[in-house]
């Protein structure tokens, strides 16, 4: 019996174990060769896929492509897992209108213009707007790995494409909802997408604060309990919770593993997580590059070659164009800008993932996944060499434009800052906003929860009704509380009081905000009783707000701060670190770590004359968890020290340079030695009579005398004044060959 399923086991798990076993292998081999080119790894992936795939005859090919598609949606999952990690929802907010403004018009642009060349080219609209959808977003993953091997990355103008990034990848989350309510409906229909965009901003918003307000509570009250072993397992668990939620209302996975990893990003030991996930992240993430790689169909990329080198030059010189002047609008200076755009001009990972949401939900043709993935492949290759030709191409263009363009550009740049400038009324406006659409969200939330779960809980019991409305009430009372009666932009709304005409619209927004905490109480009692007793019912609700105002003040006020310190944790050292606003000009701050074998090590800020010689300024030091803001010239610097200095693009390289010219090589050994331990009887005379240090052993040797044994005693590292006597054993540490020599003498 035990044979029987042993044998059908093996036969069941056999495909499944030999197809991994070759995408890996196949895609190990690719790697090293690309990584010996020096070519993106992405690129390696692909190939390595075509090889594997049924496309390609000279090769061992994957027999069961179900359980392929299966890793390759676990590889998108922690894909976008480990993306949530790096780019939080908050650095959304604190990348601001720049980075906003250029990835807007590039998506907009490219929707667009991907769109009219596939109408051009006789496609379908479904195919073209997927098509449009695809050319928009920029690869993440090719970019950093480039910015990384440029050595670019503490560059003021990757920062901006970096934030760029960030709006990009929110927008692609929400463009995939968007495409797959199209997909499903087969029509343009305005009511459809509006009520998939309200419905992804009600979830996303319910997720967010439930997830702030319980996740780093959890880790921090576990952090004692969790090895590294266990805090994998937990991020894995919730981020596979998380899809299944999405799941559930409807979303695809990947934006459930998005927000987790959004949230966990949050948290003090993101860090650390990231860390923890990167093995997992890479192994399923290879497996994705590669099963999309095996979808290219080499007589597909023959007849739709054209199609590919339009779309390649579209991506190319349309990504960059657009981005360009995105970042120009945004108040940004014109090398910045350049630099910026032409690095965004590839397609890579969101692209895979939208061919193949529209492959799974049949809303696109055969030949578009694989022409998407060779204009990536083309794209890919590129990315390097435009990064370089950025700088060349900004000055050029400086020589070139007419000065009352270039001066026209410089001086809208340097005017950003006071178009920024909002208003009182708007300041309050916002306020108001966000107030009434985050609470009335969190109250609904709470209510539908209430509806499905504390009903049904209660309702067997003599008066469940009319426990489940009161629970219902007290958990809901903060909330309410703060939608209707909480002071809001107190000083920007005493400032406008002041002018009559002002009163009366503050006054309109007042009311508003009382009458939706009526509308609310009036609709939690409505569904729980007759219209009588809820009349009653809401009487009393009323009195009990007025009658208790302190108590629901100092109850949100605990929710809030609660919220707001699991919020900040992460942030709160990192805020007093980097200071963005302390740089004049074209001035960035960059951060850089003093390795344990710089030359550096030691010498005090004086000695260096760091400002004298490069021309950059020491923001702060960071030493552990002591911060040394703007250090004086006594202050010396130590092994695994972060400093932050503030300067241009040219000094912050030059100073890059300055720290790896520091860099103590390690000494290049001619001959292999074996260091032993080994004891030794003293019966050289030479040394008899003779201190440790006298008798020189250490240099003979290349090692130590780590203990003596004298009449039966054993002495552990002697003294080095230590005098020597007949009938000694030396216990030695060092090189054996020398050792033995001294032991002939």
């Amino acid at each position: 019996m035990f044979l029987t399923v042993a044998a059908t086991t093996t036969s069941h798990l056999k495909p499944l174990i030999s197809d991994l076993g070759l995408i890996l292998m196949t895609a190990g081999i690719a790697v090293l060769i690309f990584r010996k080119l020096k070519q993106p790894l992405v690129l390696g992936y692909l190939i390595a896929g075509f090889l594997a795939g049924n496309n390609f005859d000279f090769f061992p090919t994957v027999k069961d492509h179900h359980s392929v598609e299966v890793w390759a949606e676990i590889g998108v999952i922690f894909l976008l897992f480990s993306l949530g990690l790096e780019f939080s929802f908050k650095k959304l907010v604190k990348v601001g209108g720049t980075a906003s403004i250029t990835a807007a018009t590039q998506i907009v642009t490219m929707v667009a213009l991907g769109f009219l060349v596939g109408q051009m080219m006789g496609w379908s609209k479904m195919d073209s707007i997927f098509l449009g959808v695809m050319l928009s977003i920029s690869s993440t993953t090719i970019i950093l790995k480039t910015f990384d091997e440029l050595g670019v990355k503490a560059q003021k103008f990757a920062g901006n494409v970096i934030g760029a990034l960030i709006v990009q990848d929110i927008l692609a989350i929400l463009m995939m909802v968007l495409l797959s309510t199209l997909a499903v409906s087969q029509q343009f229909s305005g009511s459809e997408l509006l009520q998939s965009v309200l419905k992804l901003v009600f979830f996303l918003t319910i997720w967010f604060v439930a997830g702030i307000f319980f996740i780093p509570t959890l880790l921090k009250k576990a952090k004692h309990l969790l090895t590294d072993e266990m805090l994998l397992i937990l991020s894995l668990a919730l981020c596979l919770v998380m899809v299944t939620l999405a799941a559930n209302v409807g979303f695809s996975p990947a934006l459930g593993a998005f927000i987790m990893g959004s949230i966990i990003a949050e948290t003090t030991q993101a860090e650390h997580i990231e860390h923890l996930i990167k093995p997992v992240k890479h192994l399923f993430g290879a497996v994705f590059f590669v099963s999309v790689g095996m979808l290219i169909n080499p007589d597909t990329l023959v007849q739709y070659a054209f199609p590919v080198a339009v779309l390649t030059l579209v991506t190319i010189f349309g990504q960059s164009i657009s981005s360009t002047i995105g970042s120009l609008l945004s108040g940004q200076p014109l090398k910045q800008s350049v630099q910026a755009g032409v690095s965004l001009s590839q397609i890579g990972e969101f692209s895979f993932i939208i061919a193949t949401l529209g492959m799974t939900l049949g809303a696109t043709s055969d030949f578009l996944y694989p022409t998407v993935v060779a204009v990536s492949a083309i794209t890919t290759f590129t990315t390097p060499y435009m990064v370089k030709f950025g700088t060349p191409l900004a000055v050029y263009l400086e020589k070139k434009l007419p000065r009352k363009w270039v001066k026209a550009i410089a001086d809208y740049s340097a005017n950003t800052e006071a178009i920024k400038t909002l208003s009182t009324w708007q300041i309050v406006i916002r306020a108001y906003i966000f107030q009434i659409v985050f609470h009335s969200i969190i109250i609904v939330a709470i209510i539908l929860l209430s509806t499905k779960y504390i009903i049904p809980l209660l309702d067997g019991l003599k008066f469940g009704h009319g426990l489940a409305a009161l629970l219902t009430l007290v958990i809901v009372s903060p909330f309410l509380w703060a939608l209707s009666l909480r002071r809001i932009a107190s000083e920007e709304v005493n400032e406008l009081f002041k002018n009559r005409k002002s009163r009366g619209p503050l006054l309109l927004l007042v009311f508003l905000r009382m009458g939706l905490g009526l509308f609310f109480i009036g609709f939690i009692l409505n569904n729980f009783f007759s219209p009588v007793i809820a009349g009653i019912a809401l009487v009393i609700a009323l009195a009990s707000y007025l009658l208790f105002p302190k108590q629901l003040h100092a109850r949100y006020n605990r929710i809030e701060q609660h919220f707001l310190s699991n919020l900040n944790d992460r942030e709160i050292t990192k805020e007093s670190r980097l200071r963005k606003d302390l740089t004049p000009w074209d001035g960035h701050m960059a951060t850089f770590e003093i390795t344990g074998t710089s030359n550096l090590s030691g010498k005090t800020l004086q000695e260096l004359q760091m400002r004298e010689k490069i021309g950059i300024n020491i923001a702060f030091i960071k030493r552990g968890e002591y911060i040394i803001n703007v250090p004086s010239r006594n202050e010396r610097l130590f092994p695994s020290d972060e400093i932050c200095v503030i300067g241009t693009d040219s000094q912050v390289k030059k100073f890059q340079k300055f720290l790896e010219l520091n860099e103590i090589e390690p000494p290049e050994s001619t001959t292999e030695s074996e260091i032993v331990l080994q004891h030794l009887e003293l019966k050289n005379e030479s040394f008899i009579g003779k201190s440790i240090r006298e008798s020189q052993i250490r240099e003979k040797t290349s090692g130590l005398v780590v203990g003596i044994e004298r009449n039966g005693r054993r002495m552990l590292n002697p003294d080095s004044h230590l005098v020597l006597e007949q009938g000694d054993i030396l216990w030695v540490v060092g090189d054996k060959k020398l050792l033995t020599s001294l032991e002939k003498c």
